[in-house]
């Protein structure tokens, strides 16, 4: 009742301040007043209100957050579009509310709950206190919880949810976004990202469930003495551990290894959990850098808390590993999901790979070892390679002439985890998956992204081929002699404005007259156009996408004469227009110089005349 009462004093004092004149924001105001009981967040707001900043006040309370390719994301701070207790609890009440019409045992199944290391005083939130409240919405419905004990993977969440047989799992994090971002990521019972239709009826379903239900919601110590309360920490370690030793193929010449390999866990997760894979695989462990070692939620060493950035972030990485003689750096981000690596060649300096050459790596390796255990042609008609559409297309070329299978998915990895459990019903076998953001799956252990096993298939990978005396760029470079070159560029702009990004996308879709898309670009004929934001592609017979229309974000690809497939499209998580161009040379072409040449002409006409940075403001890639 203390809480209750304090709540409504300060509803009513603030009810006699002055109308900011806009009914819609005076109701938004109101609601939040009457709800919020985080004295962090309601001060924000108070200061807000008392310095008149309506804009701010209208950006964080006239709209809501929606779900993108990783589930909620945005700053943390007081307002219903922002991460916050309020929103975390109204959020987890849609939860419940969805996950009760599709399982009537939910209270036993009970939900996973994890988190990583994020947090923001100035909001009193943390990754830690969102996720505890948000298993105190559900154990205030009697809702049995798998709540973490401590910060973990994210892969570990989805990982937990199959192992456990949890009807759904909820991650606290926001990856690899900047120190003020936290979100909500949701997983499905089979392991799966939620996508659609099950996003938007969540959205829905929260819609209808605004208001707190109880005082139980906001009690966050409710987890330390509810029955229904389990930690799964040590269980989920185990198991997941035991499973990563089936990605070990050579453990032999791991023991031996001579290589020496640094890690950084960039401020976040990683660090203990790569050292017990490490382990898992023979392997001497891991140098860390000693800078980012530990959990820190401001990020204090790095500019931006992205692998993906290259080199320019990876300093500390790349300057330990000279020193103790290192020949491989592995970078996982915060939460562990996504792996950068980079190679010291010998007088050549360093070599970070972009995502879709470590793919290329991967994908070459976890071939490798399945043709060694199934010598029977008849077994790869069962084995699936997967990617998202905006990544390379070199996967495609080892499914051509190996006789495997590949398909594409729409970008984010909740595609390629719906893709694994829809081909798992019918004995597929998918062994390996990546998107070009440095996101890669080995092996069909959990259906995500996986950065811990991920980093310890690329020692061993590199392991074997120092055994062989190679190095993995020399190995890449095999690698595009048998199935021919794929060089690629992955970029972006920053648009903080989303009416540009819309007038860009509508200028594109009218480039020449109405409903006309570009004819040329770079000098080079445009032969196909797929948008699949509208559903339309120029090279089907019925002009319909094969993929799904994807109507909230935007995404239109270019297929040029010379073999250039280029795309423009949003980012789920950032405010970003990333693009991606790929020049796929037969086997047999070497004359890379020339692929990159054509291809550097096309990405800076598709930059330049398409999107048009300077007349739309945009903020270009820092590099």
């Amino acid at each position: 009742m203390e809480d209750n009462d304090r709540v409504n004093g300060d509803l009513n004092a603030n009810m006699r301040c002055q109308s900011t004149g806009d009914p819609q924001l005076d109701k938004a105001v109101h609601q939040w007043l009457t709800w919020d009981r985080n004295r962090w967040t309601r001060a924000q707001l108070d200061s807000l209100i008392a310095a008149g900043h309506l804009d701010e006040l209208r950006s964080r309370l006239c709209s809501r957050m929606s779900f993108g390719t990783a589930g909620l994301r945005a700053p943390m701070g007081a307002g219903f579009n922002r991460i916050n207790d309020l929103t975390v609890i109204q959020s987890t009440q849609g939860l419940y509310s969805h996950l009760c019409r599709y399982f009537p045992d939910l209270s036993s199944r009970g939900l996973v709950v994890g988190f990583d290391t994020r947090g923001q005083e100035e909001s009193g939130c943390s990754s830690e206190r969102l996720a505890k409240l948000t298993a105190a919405v559900m154990l205030s419905r009697e809702v049995s919880v798998h709540l973490f004990s401590s910060f973990v993977p994210t892969p570990y969440v989805p990982y937990a949810v199959k192992k456990l047989g949890a009807a759904a799992g909820v991650m606290i994090t926001a990856s690899h976004n900047p120190k003020e971002d936290n979100g909500y990521k949701v997983y499905w019972s089979n392991g799966a990202q939620i996508a659609s239709p099950h996003d938007k009826e969540i959205l829905r379903s929260i819609e209808e469930e605004l208001e707190p239900w109880s005082a139980s919601c906001w009690d966050e110590d409710l987890v330390d003495h509810s029955s229904l309360r389990t930690d799964p920490l040590t269980q989920i370690n185990s198991c997941y551990m035991d499973e990563l030793a089936s990605l070990c193929f050579h453990r032999e010449l791991n023991s031996s290894c001579p290589l020496k390999f640094v890690h950084s866990s960039f401020h976040g997760v990683g660090h203990v959990f790569i050292q017990q894979a490490f382990q898992v695989f023979g392997f001497a462990p891991p140098i860390p850098v000693p800078e980012q070692k530990d959990p820190d939620p401001n990020f204090s060493s790095v500019r931006c808390p992205n692998p993906e950035e290259g080199e320019s972030v990876l300093k500390l990485s790349l300057l330990l590993a000279e020193k103790e003689n290192a020949r491989i750096v592995l970078a996982t981000d915060p939460d562990a999901d996504r792996l950068a690596v980079a190679e010291n060649s010998d007088g050549c300096g360093w070599k970070v790979f972009t995502g879709n050459e470590l793919a290329a790596l991967l994908g070459w390796w976890m071939f490798f070892n399945w043709k060694e255990s199934h010598p029977d042609p008849a077994d790869t008609q069962n084995v699936y390679m997967l990617a998202t559409t905006v990544s390379s297309k070199i996967l495609q070329a080892f499914a051509r002439i190996e006789g495997f299978h590949f398909e594409e998915t729409l970008p984010g990895f909740k595609w390629i985890g719906e893709k694994i459990h829809e081909l798992s019903k019918t004995g597929q076998r998918v062994i390996f998956a990546f998107e070009e953001s440095i996101g890669f799956l080995c092996g069909s252990m959990v259906p995500e992204k996986d950065g811990v096993s991920s980093a310890v298939v690329v020692a061993e990978m590199a392991a074997y081929l120092h055994n062989k005396n190679l190095t993995l760029n020399q190995q890449l470079d095999n690698i595009y002699k048998t199935y021919g070159y794929h060089v690629s560029k992955t970029s972006y702009v920053i648009c903080n404005d989303p009416p540009t990004i819309q007038k860009i996308f509508s200028r594109i879709r009218n480039f020449d007259g109405d409903g006309s898309y570009p004819k040329t670009c770079g000098g080079i004929q445009i032969v196909h156009v797929r948008d699949v934001t509208t559903g339309y592609d120029s090279s089907r017979p019925d002009l319909r996408s094969v993929l799904p229309v994807s109507r909230s974000s935007q995404m239109i690809t270019f297929t040029l004469q010379n073999g250039v497939v280029a795309t423009l499209r949003t980012s789920g998580t950032e405010p970003k227009i990333k693009y991606y161009t790929e020049f796929c040379a037969a086997p047999g072409k070497s004359e890379v110089c020339r692929l990159e040449e054509e291809l550097q002409k096309v990405t800076a006409a598709l930059l330049d005349k398409f999107l048009e940075p300077e007349k739309n403001n945009l903020i270009r890639r820092l590099v």
